[in-house]
Order: structure tokens, then C-alpha cells, then sequence
């Protein structure tokens, strides 16, 4: 039996082919366009993606897969036709923060610890909710489509699934990043529904994350799960306290809870981890830097590297030791500060530093911040040791062992980065009866010198940044 395995990330859609005993194969690779209609707003193209997918499974069949995986961005979210599978809206990504106001209000309306309570997120642009209501109130005849059964709202993946296999469903993991959907029962809350004005009838209905999820072009749909809690499953994270961190166009730490929910009131983010057909609910706890690699392409635009193996080593002493420090809030600051206003920043700068300083700093300070989300989820959760990291700034032998320093614990990096890709692949597998026994190699960092002092340093730069969002 082969899997292909979809990651529809942030920035491309991504295809590998696995088998029971192979190593996996990429199959097709393709980015699509970021859109910025204004400051704060970020957009796809669903149409555009959704012929990428396609593409994709055309690929995988044609190489004789005969299951899929599909995973998803989380909280990007659109609204859709369900009879004629036509999109209704752009895809609001995860990063877009055009609902921020709305969030404001609600918190100060005091319905944040209802929001809380049930979902156990806290009120914030970055979920799901907010951007849904904004598609609701913004396509055109939306209440004659919702009265006659055409509306659908939902993340991205419910759309894909409709699209792909006339079922329109979601997972229960991307739904437990909406804030729509109750932790505790794992079902659509209608009273959180009412809160944010969107019409529970329009919502996909919540499944697990594998089983027999319908069928495209005679390949079952076996796996389908958010991107990051699919990372968690790649890195075989199975007990209580095993910790990933990808650092991908953002960067999110996720650790194993167990199967019971994660106490509400944290700076962190309880979620699903999975649930696999026919099994209890796993839950993990998460949280997240907005921008890490794409700080770094943000850097590179501006020349301040040409190529990233400039930033394969760091120089030492590192950045901050000599005064120089980045704060990596261009999307705003997450886990454990929810600032959507902060942007990020640069402090310390003189004549001498040179391009390669500042790119090394906006390294040192998305390592800074991971430590930050680290630190957060410790005081709800202990983190076993190694913990495994994947993503595409983790091909900086620099950047690890920074990383590593800073946290004060031992890390190990897969060989085969796409880890979401192959936790995705082991649940479609499980679902239609094969194993992957394929395993990557590991490298282990261990810390070399206890650097944990720099975090109090970066959080009174952290402290700026927020205070000057303020002015």
C-alpha cells in the first residue's frame, strides 16, 4: 500500500509518496501566492490551492498511491457554495488580523472567560471564530444562501474535503482551533457560535482524524489532521510531555497532554492532538510565534542576506550578548503575550553592525521567543526531554544549538524534515491497515553553554515593543 501524503501549508502544497518499507519520495511541490489586499489582511486563492491539490492527487495516482493524507494550514478559514463547490470568499490566512477589533470588543465586553471556559482559547484574530463571522457578513446574499442549505463556513480543509469528496467534514483537531468548538465535548457550541455571529448551520461536522473520510478519483481520503498536530505525530510523540517544535513560516511548540482536557486560564493553547478512529480524544498543549522563517524571507527581501547558509553558522558572541536584539513580532506577538497590535523591532543598533548582525539577530530573537512559548507551556505541562524539532530553519546548525542553549534542553532534529507530511502518511496508513516501519535518522544537539540569562534580557525588549504598540 502507498500513501500520498498532502501538506497544504502556509506557503505551498506539498506531496510525498510513502510505503511500507521505502523511504518517502516527493512527488510534487508547488507554492502559491501571499496576498495583502492591506496592512494587518493576508488572503489565498482557494481556487488556486485547490488546483494545486489536485494536481497533486493527479501526481500520487499516476505513481500507484491508493490512500490519502491530507493536512491543513489550522485557523485559515473561507466561506463556500456547498452545491456548487464555488468559493464565496478569499481564504482569511491564520496571520490575518483584520478581526482584531471585533476580538478587542468581545474581551471587553467581558466575554473572554466564556470564550475560555468552553474552548479554552483566549479571544484573539489569530483563531478562527472572528475571521469565520467576517466571511458571514460579507458574502453577498448570505442569509438566502444559509436559509437554503448552500452556505458553508469553515477552515480550509472542510472546503478541500467538499470540493474533493462531496463531503464536507472537518477533524476534530482543526476544529478545536476555531473557537467555536467545545474542548469538552469536542462538538460546535452554540452558545460561542451565537457570541461570534456565525450560524452553526453552516459549519462542517467534526470527525476524527483518520478513518474512511471519503474518496477522490478512486483513492480513499484516509488521514486528514491540522499541520502542526500532524508534525507532533510525525515526530512518534505517543506519552504524556513529548514535545515538538516546527519552525515553518511560524514557529509552534506542542506538547503531548494525555486524555484529559488542559486546564482553562493559560497564556497557552489547550487543543486536540488527535483522535483516531475509534479512540479516545489525545489533547495537547501549544503555543505559537507568528513569524520565524518567514521573519527570515522578510530579511533576505531586504538583502540583509543573499543566501540562507549565510546564517548556516552564528557568529559569536551571539547578537544580544553585544546589544543587538530582534523582536520577531511582524504579525503581531503570540503565546504568551496576545498583542496583535506589537510589531516587531530592532534595538541596540550602531554603525558597526553589519547585514549579516541583523540577520542573525531575527534568528537569535525567533529562538528567543520559542523559549518564551517553552517556558509557558512548562507551567502546565513538563517537557520530556529531547525534544524533537523539524522545519525549514532547523538546516541552521547555528540556529539549533542557539535554540538549544537558550532552553537549556536537549533537542533532536529529523534527517526528514517534512514531518508533517509523514505524521499525516502514519494516519492514513493506520486507517487503511498498513505500517510505516521507514524511520528517519536523528541528529542530537545537546546545550553547550547555559545562555537561559538572555531570556530576561529579551523580555524587557519584548516589553518595549508592546509598550511602544501602545503609542
Amino acid at each position: 500500500m502507498t500513501i500520498l501524503s498532502i501538506d497544504q501549508s502556509t506557503s505551498a502544497t506539498t506531496a510525498f509518496l510513502f510505503a511500507e518499507d521505502a523511504a518517502p519520495r516527493e512527488i510534487f511541490r508547488r507554492p502559491h501566492r501571499q496576498i495583502y489586499p492591506r496592512e494587518g489582511w493576508v488572503e489565498h486563492d482557494p481556487v488556486e490551492i485547490l488546483s494545486n491539490i489536485r494536481a497533486a492527487i493527479a501526481a500520487g495516482k499516476a505513481a500507484g498511491a491508493m490512500a490519502i493524507g491530507l493536512a491543513n494550514q489550522g485557523e485559515s478559514c473561507l466561506a463556500w457554495d456547498k452545491q456548487t463547490k464555488q468559493p464565496l470568499t478569499p481564504v482569511m490566512v491564520w496571520q490575518d488580523a483584520r478581526t482584531a477589533q471585533v476580538c478587542r470588543d468581545l474581551e471587553a465586553a467581558g466575554h473572554g472567560p466564556l470564550v475560555m471556559d468552553r474552548s479554552r482559547l483566549p479571544l484573539s484574530p489569530y483563531f478562527s471564530a472572528a475571521k469565520l463571522a467576517w466571511c458571514f457578513r460579507n458574502v453577498p446574499d448570505a442569509a438566502a444562501l444559509l436559509a437554503a442549505g448552500r452556505l458553508r463556513l469553515g477552515t480550509t480543509d472542510a472546503y478541500f474535503r467538499d470540493a474533493l469528496t462531496g463531503r464536507g467534514e472537518t477533524d476534530v483537531a482543526t476544529a478545536s482551533r476555531t473557537s467555536l468548538m467545545n474542548l469538552q465535548t469536542c462538538d460546535w457550541d452554540a452558545d460561542l457560535c451565537g457570541l461570534f455571529g456565525v450560524p452553526m448551520q453552516a459549519l462542517p461536522p467534526i470527525g476524527d482524524c483518520n478513518g474512511n473520510l471519503g474518496h477522490v478519483d478512486g483513492l480513499t481520503l484516509a488521514g486528514s489532521i491540522v499541520d502542526q498536530q500532524a508534525a507532533l505525530y510525525g515526530h512518534g510523540v505517543r506519552d504524556t510531555g513529548g514535545t515538538k517544535i516546527t519552525v515553518g513560516t511560524g514557529a509552534f511548540a506542542l506538547t503531548l497532554a494525555g486524555n484529559h482536557v488542559p486546564a482553562a486560564g493559560t497564556a497557552t493553547v489547550p487543543s486536540v492532538a488527535w483522535r483516531r478512529q475509534g479512540e479516545p480524544v489525545q489533547y495537547a498543549i501549544e503555543g505559537g510565534v507568528f513569524t520565524a522563517s518567514s521573519a527570515l524571507n522578510w530579511a533576505k527581501d531586504l538583502n540583509l542576506i543573499g543566501d540562507f547558509a549565510e546564517i548556516e553558522t552564528f557568529a559569536d558572541p551571539p547578537m544580544i550578548d553585544r546589544g543587538l536584539v530582534f523582536v520577531p513580532a511582524l504579525s503581531g506577538l503570540g503565546c504568551p503575550h496576545w498583542n496583535d497590535r506589537a510589531r516587531g523591532g530592532w534595538l541596540g543598533l550602531g554603525l558597526s553592525h553589519t547585514r549579516t548582525d541583523l540577520a542573525q539577530a531575527v534568528c537569535e530573537g525567533v529562538a528567543l521567543r520559542i523559549a518564551e512559548v517553552v517556558t509557558e507551556i512548562e507551567r502546565n505541562c513538563p517537557v520530556a526531554v529531547p525534544v524533537s524539532i523539524d522545519g525549514g530553519m532547523t538546516g541552521s546548525e547555528g540556529f539549533c544549538q542557539f535554540l538549544a542553549d537558550v532552553l537549556r534542553k536537549p533537542l533532536r532534529a529529523a534527517a526528514f524534515g517534512e514531518q508533517t507530511s509523514l505524521g499525516v502518511a502514519l494516519l492514513a496508513a493506520e486507517a487503511v491497515g498498513t505500517r510505516l516501519s521507514w524511520m528517519t535518522e536523528c541528529t542530537d544537539i545537546a546545550p553547550a553553554r547555559d545562555l537561559s540569562s538572555y531570556r530576561k534580557r529579551f523580555g524587557a525588549a519584548v516589553a518595549l515593543v508592546e509598550e511602544w504598540s501602545q503609542s
